[in-house]
């Protein structure tokens, strides 16, 4: 590469880092120039109900970045189009009280959809809660039974699990027993 070309590239990568990004105008027909990345462009998606899997893994970063309100939003509508690993993902919202009110009622129905659409951690989930009997009437042998269809699929958690005879404080320690008692 000759001199002139070398200090010609060098000149217009310089300038376009320095450019001045499109100004974005809106008006009846549309956004030109609309922000493709980020925050605003995830709630102009959301806006315009453009929920797919892209969208619907924005939303774990969301939540991960602790916009738990936004990210319950998202997992929402992602779960509610069949997300199955939204539903896992807003069920952790509601047990954990993030971004809105500790649910254990609507957590364990979150996990109870993921399971009947046959994802596998939504079926360990739901084995756990029906095993304590948390957001849900305790029935351990039909939490057994998510819990060893779980384990089949290959979900590691849930074939140590059934190593540890399905002794509860393997998986989830006495941190959060408090929770986890039968609440009716």
């Amino acid at each position: 590469m000759n001199k002139f070309a070398l200090t010609g590239a060098i000149l217009f990568i310089a300038g376009a880092a320095f450019a001045e990004p499109p100004t974005k105008v809106e008006d009846d027909l549309g956004v030109l120039n609309p922000e493709d990345t980020g925050r605003e462009m995830l709630i102009r998606r959301m806006e315009m109900g453009m929920i797919d899997s892209v969208t619907c893994s924005m939303a774990v970063n969301v939540t991960k970045n602790d916009d738990h309100v936004l990210g319950r939003k998202l997992m929402k509508m992602c779960a509610d189009a069949g997300f199955t690993k939204s539903m896992t993902w807003l069920s952790q919202l509601n047990n954990n009280g993030l971004g809105g009110e500790y649910d254990p009622d609507a957590s364990a129905e979150w996990d109870r959809r993921a399971a009947e659409a046959g994802d596998p951690v939504g079926k360990f989930n739901h084995g756990l809660n029906l095993m304590r009997g948390h957001g849900t009437s305790q029935d351990e042998e039909l939490g057994r039974q998510f819990v060893d269809e779980a384990a089949d699929q290959g979900l590691e958690i849930a074939q140590r699990l059934q190593g540890a005879d399905y002794d509860l404080d393997e998986v989830t320690p006495d941190a959060d027993n408090w929770k986890y008692g039968p609440m009716f």
